[in-house]
C-alpha cells in the first residue's frame, strides 16, 4: 500500500486523544507543559509552506509515545504538519516496514511525507539521549532469570515515566532530535 493510502486511513490527533484508554491525562498534561523556544519556532516555522504529512505509528499504552506525541504535536502546529495516527497493532503490515534494528516493533514511528506522499524522513522511537537513558536504567536490572527481575523492571519503567512527565531536558532531547532530522531533510530538498 502507498503511504498516502495509510495516511488516509489514519485518525486525527483529536480523535487519537479522545480514543485513548491508558495515558490520555498524562499526554494532555505533558502537551500543556511542552513549548517551543522562539528559535525553535523559527526553525520549525521554516517548514510551514512545505505541506508535509506525518503518519504516526503509536499506541496509547506506550511510554515513548506518551513522551514523543505531545512534542510532535507542538512541532506540527508551527511547521504546519498534517498528522494522522495509526495504532501499531492494527497496522502491522505498515509497522513491519519500520522495525527498529530490523526486529522490534518499537513505537512511536513518525513517517514524514512530502505533499505528493513520498517518504522524506522517518523518526523514532527515541531520541539518542532517551535511548542512552533507557540503556543506563536497564543496566541496573538483574538477570532475567532473577526472581526479582519483573518487579525491578516495572519499577525502572515507573521511574522513567516520572522523568518523562517532569524533566524538560527529556522533552528537549526529542525536540532536538526531530529538528535535526527535519533540518537535514529540508537542506537536502533545497539542494536537490
Amino acid at each position: 500500500m502507498e503511504l498516502t493510502t495509510w495516511f488516509d486511513r489514519g485518525i486525527t490527533y483529536d480523535q487519537y486523544v479522545s480514543s485513548m484508554q491508558v495515558n490520555q491525562e498524562e499526554l494532555l498534561s505533558l502537551y500543556k507543559k511542552i513549548s517551543l523556544s522562539e528559535e525553535e519556532k523559527v526553525h520549525f516555522g521554516a517548514l510551514h509552506d512545505r505541506e508535509w504529512k506525518v503518519i504516526v505509528l503509536t499506541a496509547d499504552w506506550c511510554g515513548d509515545a506518551l513522551l514523543c506525541v505531545p512534542v510532535l504535536k507542538r512541532i506540527a502546529e508551527v511547521a504546519n504538519l498534517d498528522l494522522r495516527f495509526l495504532i501499531r497493532d492494527e497496522n502491522l503490515e505498515l509497522m513491519d516496514q519500520y522495525l527498529t534494528n530490523g526486529t522490534s516493533r518499537a513505537i512511536p514511528i513518525f513517517i514524514f511525507m512530502d505533499s505528493q506522499g513520498n517518504e522524506i524522513a522517518v523518526w523514532g522511537p527515541r531520541s539518542p539521549e532517551v535511548q542512552a537513558r533507557i540503556q543506563e536504567l536497564r543496566s541496573t536490572l538483574p538477570a532475567k532469570e532473577d526472581p526479582t527481575f519483573e518487579e525491578k523492571q516495572k519499577a525502572m519503567y515507573a521511574k522513567f515515566r516520572q522523568e518523562i512527565l517532569l524533566m524538560p531536558s527529556v522533552w528537549q532531547s526529542v525536540k532536538n532530535s526531530i529538528l535535526k532530522q527535519l533540518t537535514k531533510v529540508a537542506q537536502e530538498k533545497k539542494h536537490a
